[in-house]
């Protein structure tokens, strides 16, 4: 089997190996493309679980997303990263296999809730969240052991899956806003109004934690 149909060349700004081998990919050479795989299956594997929180749905995911690589590479232009392209492919499989299971009506709802503004809609940690500590001053990375670590899980799992993964594309893979919202294919305001409600539920979710 090969890739490449209705062939076009591509012209990203990035490291001109890994556009060789994208290129070559596209073409049909099947060693570029289990070049690309290797490169990259440890990024996706580790997105696909943040965001499923299940190794097996994981499992299942990283699967289909380089199906979806090897079936679609054809269509990847070179307008955006390669790495934000493979962001919206794992996005898109996690979403779909999160939809077909009908798990939204027993995740935790809270976008229902009013959220109080103060002129300003964003990432400002002071924005409609003055009841719950800010996370400024506590990197994630220094909150993920022990029991804390096992609390933390089980808030993200509750977040409904549209929330749940501009978190983790924000706070965890350190994504930018720009960026987040080329992956999902949102407006930025949208990502940040949708960051900052994952961040109240999760705050509010910890806070005895954050606060003992």
């Amino acid at each position: 089997m090969k890739p490449s149909k209705r062939h076009r060349p591509i012209s990203l700004p990035a490291d001109t190996a890994e556009l060789r081998l994208i290129e070559q990919a596209r073409l049909g050479d099947e060693r570029a493309f289990t070049k690309l795989v290797k490169k990259y299956e440890d990024l996706v594997y580790s997105f696909a679980f943040k965001v499923c929180r299940d190794p097996e749905k994981a499992e299942e995911t990283w699967q289909d997303t380089f199906v979806n690589v090897y079936r679609k590479l054809h269509q990847f232009d070179g307008k955006s990263r390669f790495t934000t392209w493979l962001y919206s492919i794992v996005t898109n499989n996690c979403l779909m296999k999160h939809r077909r299971r009908k798990l939204d009506d027993i995740l935790v709802r809270f976008d229902d809730s009013p959220v109080p503004h103060h002129g300003h809609d964003g990432d400002n940690e002071q924005s409609g969240v003055q009841m719950v500590p800010s996370w400024k001053d506590t990197p994630l990375d220094l909150l993920m052991d022990g029991e804390l670590k096992e609390h933390l899980d089980a808030a993200i799992r509750k977040l409904p899956v549209d929330f749940r993964v501009v978190f983790v594309l924000r706070d965890i893979e350190g994504q930018s806003a720009e960026e987040t919202s080329k992956i999902l294919r949102l407006s930025v305001p949208a990502v940040k109004s949708r960051l900052r409600r994952a961040r109240i539920f999760l705050r509010s979710q910890l806070n005895e934690y954050m606060t003992s």
